[in-house]
């Protein structure tokens, strides 16, 4: 078998997996981009208009703080919200009061 052609072979298939991985990672980026835009567009336009939205369900979210389970509050928060790991756990250190 001659090992140079499948040599080959492995590297152009790995070479056309990175390319999709990167592809796909770069579109993530920019579909995240223009998410982020269009909530702040909606936030200025909510602002201008005078209009609050309350957070759902942050009544067992700020009993939890007041107990001292923190991650508690951030599972309930992420439940209630269906926000990721991250913007939970800010969102329940702000209401906290740990920026």
């Amino acid at each position: 078998m001659d090992y140079t052609l499948l040599g080959l072979g492995v590297a152009v298939i790995a070479l056309v997996a990175v390319t999709a991985s990167t592809g796909r990672r770069e579109a993530e980026r920019r579909q995240m981009r223009r998410l982020a835009l269009v909530e702040r567009k909606l936030d200025a336009v909510l602002d201008h208009l005078g209009v609050e939205v309350p957070e759902p369900h942050m009544e067992q979210v700020e009993v939890l703080l007041g107990q001292g389970k923190t991650i508690q509050a951030i599972k309930a928060y992420r439940e209630a919200t269906g926000a990721d790991l991250r913007e939970a756990k800010e969102t329940v250190d702000r209401l906290g009061g740990r920026d």
